[in-house]
């Protein structure tokens, strides 16, 4: 395999059909798309007519059919409710028991002020509000369309990134296109839940990252050749102030932490990524104490520039909250023997009722032990070992519009496409296995996506936690599922036997994978199918 420092923009880059500085003939395949890219304006049609198709692609796969079933599915019964109670009281309210029957029959004005306890912060459930604004409450398309948005976006997003990283919009578009037909993203964006929020905010605070990593290299290089013009010392390197994108990505994953807190995860990596990568590049360029530099006179400055602005975020989402006097515990300091005292107690009751409520929130995510038929322990996340089954509703003949002997079935699973969830993770195995071999930047800012998204999860394997949150990793398995893509197909200069037999690999993979999507998408849609072959897509006992 070819080192991609070579030249990712290689693989489909226009080129002429007869450079002749290149060592080998270009193929067929080749030389007809130099031809069909041989002007600048079809370059550009190119380069924003791919990722624009698959993004187009996932949003008929998201939109169709979204507002079926009509009925809170899952944990939509906590946020879609909390949403509309959030829009009318401006902190969660409570609902009767018998809420979600009401809810689906579009009795929605049956909660009550007191408030109710949530283990989330409010930021998700303020943008599915924005749908029940414009839908109304009473539809189930209301319900889903803000997570549906999420998801069509992060499509869009994903190829724009894997073009920042590769510099190929053919290995862009086939990011895009993989997480718009795979059925894990689809679901998590047909259902109203939290993490579709959490995974679009803390992509976008990935790709700030990676646009601030080229900018603070530029202006590292600016402060040295300014200072090698003057004689002045460079010996510990310059503090950088100017880091628009920096602050971009800390407010990204500080609303990303108003959503749900894994989104701290994210800033906390990224903020320690920064600063390694700041310390190499000043070793690079020369500075004698490099590592000392970004410790005592970056570090300080990229805190400053993140953790402010993202607490200021998470803080201001729960504006609601502090305004009204009816959320849950927001008048705990007021109850006489609950406000502290001593040095802190001029702390104001709003605030303090506010930290204990947060206090609250954290021995409650730490310590959930509840017992559930879907838990799943995230060792098995990468191997698909218990997806969650979101719906499910048989009918037997006759009954639903079910006409078939043997019954029917609505069933929603959050299964991703096999094929490429097993690609993308054997993928990700081997960029471990790279970036300590050849130590490339692409490699290593990728697999730091995972490692935000997925080893933290590792420290709760007691904790009842899901499948579905291995969302908010999914498009970093997708871009190192990319980058192993193009190294198969290799470049252009390569022999053309060569070079072939990578295009009808991955051309292979990638039919296979739209095949398996298509086979997929009832169980990912909840359409009304055979009661067998609802079962034909039980691969794996935990997928029952």
């Amino acid at each position: 395999m070819t080192r991609p420092d070579a030249g990712f923009d290689a693989i489909v880059a226009p080129a002429a059909a007869t450079d002749p500085g290149e060592p080998h003939p270009l193929t067929r395949i080749d030389a007809w798309w130099a031809r069909m890219l041989g002007t600048p304006l079809r370059q550009r049609l190119w380069f924003w007519g791919g990722p624009v198709a698959v993004t187009l692609l996932a949003a008929v796969l998201r939109l169709w059919r979204l507002g079926d079933p009509h009925s809170l599915v899952f944990d939509e019964t906590f946020y879609v409710k909390d949403a509309y109670t959030l829009m009318n009281l401006g902190y969660e309210g409570s609902w009767p028991a018998d809420a979600d029957t009401s809810f689906n029959a579009g009795k929605v004005n049956i909660y009550t002020a007191a408030g109710s306890y949530v283990a989330h912060p409010p930021l998700g459930k303020w943008l599915i509000s924005l749908g029940l604004r414009g839908y109304g409450a009473e539809s189930s398309v209301g319900w889903r369309i803000s997570t549906a948005v999420a998801g069509i976006l992060a499509v869009f997003i994903v190829a724009m990134i894997a073009h920042s990283i590769l510099k190929s919009t053919l290995l862009a578009t086939i990011a895009g296109g993989l997480l718009a037909i795979d059925g894990h993203a689809i679901v998590m964006s047909r259902t109203s839940l939290l993490d579709n929020f959490v995974m679009l905010l803390t992509l976008l605070g990935f790709w700030a990252i990676l646009l601030d990593r080229s900018q603070s290299a530029s202006r590292l290089a600016a402060w040295l050749a300014s200072r090698s013009a003057t004689g002045r010392s460079t010996d510990w390197g310059p503090a950088i102030w100017w880091r628009p994108w920096l602050l971009a990505a800390g407010l990204a994953f500080g609303l990303a932490s108003a959503t749900k807190w894994s989104g701290l995860y994210f800033l906390a990596a990224f903020a320690i990524y920064t600063l390694v990568v700041d310390a190499i590049a000043r070793r690079r360029a020369g500075i004698a104490f490099w590592a000392s530099g970004v410790v005592f006179r970056q570090a300080p400055v990229t805190f400053l520039l993140t953790v402010p602005i993202a607490a200021a975020a998470y803080l201001a989402s729960w504006t609601g909250w502090f305004r009204t006097y009816g959320g849950y515990y927001r008048n705990y300091a007021d109850v006489p023997g609950n406000a502290a005292t001593g040095v802190f107690s001029w702390v104001p009751h709003s605030i303090q009722s506010f930290w204990h409520y947060q206090q609250s929130v954290y021995d409650f995510n730490v310590n959930e032990h509840a017992v559930h038929a879907y838990a799943a322990n995230p060792l098995g996340w990468l191997f698909l070992a218990r997806p969650t089954a979101f719906y499910y509703v048989g009918q037997a003949q006759g009954q639903g519009g079910c006409s078939l002997a043997g019954g029917c079935a609505e069933y929603i699973t959050s299964i991703a496409n096999p094929l490429i969830w097993y690609a993308a993770t054997a993928a990700i195995f081997y960029l471990v296995y790279r970036v300590i071999r050849f130590r490339e930047w692409r490699v290593g800012l990728i697999l730091m996506g995972m490692v935000a998204g997925y080893l933290p999860w590792l420290l709760y394997t007691q904790r009842t936690v899901f499948q579905f949150y291995a969302i908010v990793f999914e498009p970093y398995l997708i871009l190192g599922l990319v980058f192993v893509i193009g190294l198969v197909l290799g470049r252009r200069t390569d022999p053309p036997g060569r070079r072939l037999a990578g295009i009808r690999v991955v051309a292979v993979f990638l039919v296979l994978a739209v095949l398996v999507s298509a086979f997929f998408y009832p169980v990912w849609t909840g359409m009304q199918i055979p009661t067998w072959f609802s079962q034909a897509h039980y691969w794996l006992p935990g997928w029952r």
